[in-house]
């Protein structure tokens, strides 16, 4: 039978809960236990598909094809979980599981109520990933803010959990606030009042994580132990990281926190081998060489739009070069009222242009690339990053000015990038391509030299592909065709002949990169923008 450890936050949001979960994940796995990660989502949305990236980062995409909480990625990158859609439960998926019950007459008659049946279903999704699993250990992290509206049928729901599974088979962490206010002395009261909202919610959490600029000292620990109900040898500090969140596990080993937990739930475990995570921060604590990336995106983005594309490039400089990497946000649109934007890349080493949607900044994602391939700087495209390099080519070299993609403009005589169903003739739906997919590469390519091999698995998130009629024009003009999906043959990559580095993947390798284990294809980046 699995044990649960469930992890909730109060006094604000955004204090780290998902790394503190992946972080707790990993040090179990160095402690030789199975783990299964699960997200918890309070929005009613059934998934975070349609989400804007303002609102709430990147989607993150699992094998199986789902749309996600960024938060996933981290557990991802954390640990060795293969997640999946039944990993992230939100609020709306529950409800629509529960009316369509309702609709299909499986309560008898029942008057349908957030308790039992809002509340049996999340517990239901929850213990079926521990069974389905066989996992020793599942970690429940619990969105949103103790005190939240959205928030109250899982808290039950975690309340009812404890209580049934045994208090040795269940832990609660709860995730606080200890602020510091001018002069630098930490104030424990949000604590002990987010603590108070827990318990008047009829969870008692056995462990508190304490998220502070400093470490809370003996005397601190004490009071918060006290007015929180808990045990002074419970409480932990999670302070800020210097340079990485890939620190916390290092961290809270220190803290024995995988300690507290191995004994709340009576799990034993003879050594837990942190060397992998030691070693990648030794990497980054004594870089050899520097690299400078450009990303370029929308306007004013956030680092979390491009989460996982971010990480990656990290995972490939300090891993595989022990590099220090920066990375320089360039705003598309600015770009846009620009003659010359050579200035803007003069101290990069590379560019990358990551996935989006929508044509905001399209003219000067469309600059970018040209000026990476005439000025041959290691480029790299990532779905519309790699459409883009076909629009260009047809643009600046064919001279086809209205060359485009139906996602922008819907009649044009060069419809390069367009929906396969309209390619097709048919009538367009605008189906996404979602999860992994078989990808063959062309031999003699630089991506088969890359993977070292012609048959790769990768995951997609995409409606738009290139209208393969223009291949052949194409290629003869410099953009060659390295790779095709399985079995429809639709383009999945560019190259640029005679270049440093021009690939373009229509494909989403972030999301399988680890700091252990990067991407081969973002270490091949690295490579060419280190001159290597």
């Amino acid at each position: 039978m699995s044990k649960y450890v469930l992890i909730t936050s109060g006094v604000c949001s955004s204090l780290g809960k998902g790394v503190a979960a992946a972080s707790i994940g990993s040090l179990l796995e160095c402690s030789g236990l199975k783990v299964a990660m699960i997200k918890c989502d309070p929005y009613i949305n059934v998934d975070a598909g349609n989400i804007s990236p303002y609102q709430h980062g990147e989607v993150f995409v699992t094998e199986d094809g789902a749309e996600t909480d960024l938060d996933l990625g981290n557990f991802s990158r954390f640990t060795n979980v293969n997640l999946t859609d039944d990993d992230c439960i939100t609020i709306g998926k529950v409800y629509d599981t529960v009316i369509k019950n309702e609709r299909a007459g499986r309560y008898n008659g029942r008057t349908v109520q957030v308790i039992p049946h809002i509340t049996d279903e999340i517990k239901r999704r929850i213990l079926s990933i521990g069974s389905h699993s066989n996992a020793d250990v599942v970690i429940v992290e619990v969105g949103g803010t103790v005190g939240d509206i959205e928030s109250i049928p899982y808290l039950e729901a975690i309340r009812q959990l404890i209580h049934e599974l045994g208090r040795n088979n269940s832990v609660s962490i709860h995730l606080t606030l200890v602020p510091a206010i001018t002069g630098g002395e930490l104030k424990t009261k949000p604590t002990q009042h987010a603590v108070k909202q827990l318990q008047e919610a009829g969870i008692q959490p056995d462990i508190l994580l304490c998220r502070c600029e400093s470490v809370l000292d003996e005397n601190l620990r004490k009071k918060v132990a006290l007015f929180c109900n808990v045990s002074p040898s419970a409480v932990f500090t999670s302070t800020d990281v210097e340079r990485s969140i890939y620190e916390l596990p290092v961290l809270f080993h220190k803290e024995k926190i995988d300690a507290k937990i191995l004994e709340k739930l009576n799990l034993k475990a003879d050594t837990c081998d942190i060397s992998p995570w030691t070693n990648f921060l030794d990497k980054l604590q004594h870089p050899a060489k520097k690299v400078t990336i450009a990303m370029v995106g929308k306007r004013d983005y956030l680092d979390d739009f491009y989460k996982s594309v971010r990480e990656s490039l990290f995972h490939a400089a300090v891993t595989s070069f022990q590099a220090d990497l920066t990375i320089k946000k360039i705003d598309a649109e600015t770009l846009e009222h620009i003659d010359d934007i050579g200035s803007y890349f003069t101290d990069v080493d590379g560019i990358i242009i990551p996935g989006n949607y929508g044509q905001r900044g399209f003219l000067g994602l469309l600059s970018t690339v040209r000026y990476a391939r005439e000025h041959n700087i290691p480029y790299l495209g990532i779905d519309l990053g790699m459409q883009l390099m076909a629009i260009e080519t047809a643009r600046t070299i064919l001279k086809w000015e209205d060359a485009d993609s139906t996602e922008f403009v819907h009649r044009s005589a060069h419809p390069i990038i367009s929906l396969p169903e309209e390619q097709m003739g048919l009538s367009s739906t605008g189906i996404m391509k979602l999860g992994a997919g078989t990808v063959r590469i062309a031999k003699g390519t630089k991506l088969a030299e890359i993977y070292g091999k012609t048959t790769i698995n990768e995951r997609h998130r995409s409606k738009y592909t290139f209208d393969r009629r223009y291949a052949e024009v194409m290629t003869e003009n410099g953009l060659i065709t390295s790779a095709a999906a399985v079995p429809d043959g639709q383009t999945e990559a560019f190259e640029w002949a005679d270049h440093t580095f021009g690939i373009g993947v229509q494909f989403h390798p972030e999301f399988i990169s680890r700091p252990t284990k990067p991407h081969p294809l973002f270490t091949a980046f690295i490579a060419a923008a280190l001159h290597i």
